[in-house]
C-alpha cells in the first residue's frame, strides 16, 4: 500500500459516507485546512489524530500507519496543475508573485515566507454580486543568513 491509496481510500469513504472536512477536523481537534491536506497527503499525522481519521473513514490499520509517515509534499499530478481551481493559485502566483516577494522584501528584508510554521483560514464570504472566496494565509518570516 502507498500513501496515495490511503488518501484514494479517504475520498472514497468521504463520498460514501457523506463526511465533511469540518467535521473530521473538529474529532481530531485542528483546523479544517490542516486535517484535509493532511487527509490528502500533504502532512504528517500523530498516532492519536492518525487513528481519530483512521476511525472516521474506516480505514485499515496498515492505512492508519501510512498517516504517521513523512509524506511527499507538494506532489501534483503535472508541473503546471490542470484542474482550472488549481491552476487559478499557480496562476496567482504567477501573476503576483514578484509583488509578495517585493512587499516582502521591503517590509521584512531578505527572506521568505515559510511553508512549515505556517496558518491558513478559508471562508465563505457573502456578497450580493456573489459569493466569495476568503483566504488569509499567514507564514514565520525566515530571513536569509549569512556565513
Amino acid at each position: 500500500m502507498q500513501r496515495t491509496d490511503v488518501t484514494e481510500m479517504i475520498m472514497t469513504a468521504k463520498i460514501r459516507k457523506g463526511i465533511k472536512w469540518c467535521d473530521v477536523a473538529e474529532q481530531v481537534g485542528l483546523s479544517k485546512e490542516w486535517v484535509t491536506a493532511g487527509c490528502l497527503g500533504q502532512m504528517t499525522f500523530d498516532a492519536r489524530q492518525a487513528a481519530i481519521v483512521g476511525e472516521a473513514f474506516g480505514l485499515p490499520e496498515e492505512a492508519v500507519l501510512l498517516l504517521q509517515q513523512p509524506p511527499y509534499r507538494g506532489s501534483l499530478p503535472t508541473a503546471v496543475p490542470t484542474d482550472p481551481l488549481v491552476y487559478r493559485f499557480y496562476e496567482l502566483v504567477s501573476v503576483y508573485g514578484t509583488t509578495f516577494k517585493a512587499l516582502i522584501h521591503e517590509e521584512f528584508g531578505d527572506g521568505i515566507m515559510s511553508a512549515i510554521d505556517f496558518r491558513m483560514d478559508m471562508q465563505r464570504e457573502p456578497d450580493p454580486a456573489g459569493d466569495r472566496v476568503s483566504i488569509t494565509m499567514s507564514g514565520k518570516f525566515l530571513p536569509y543568513k549569512t556565513y
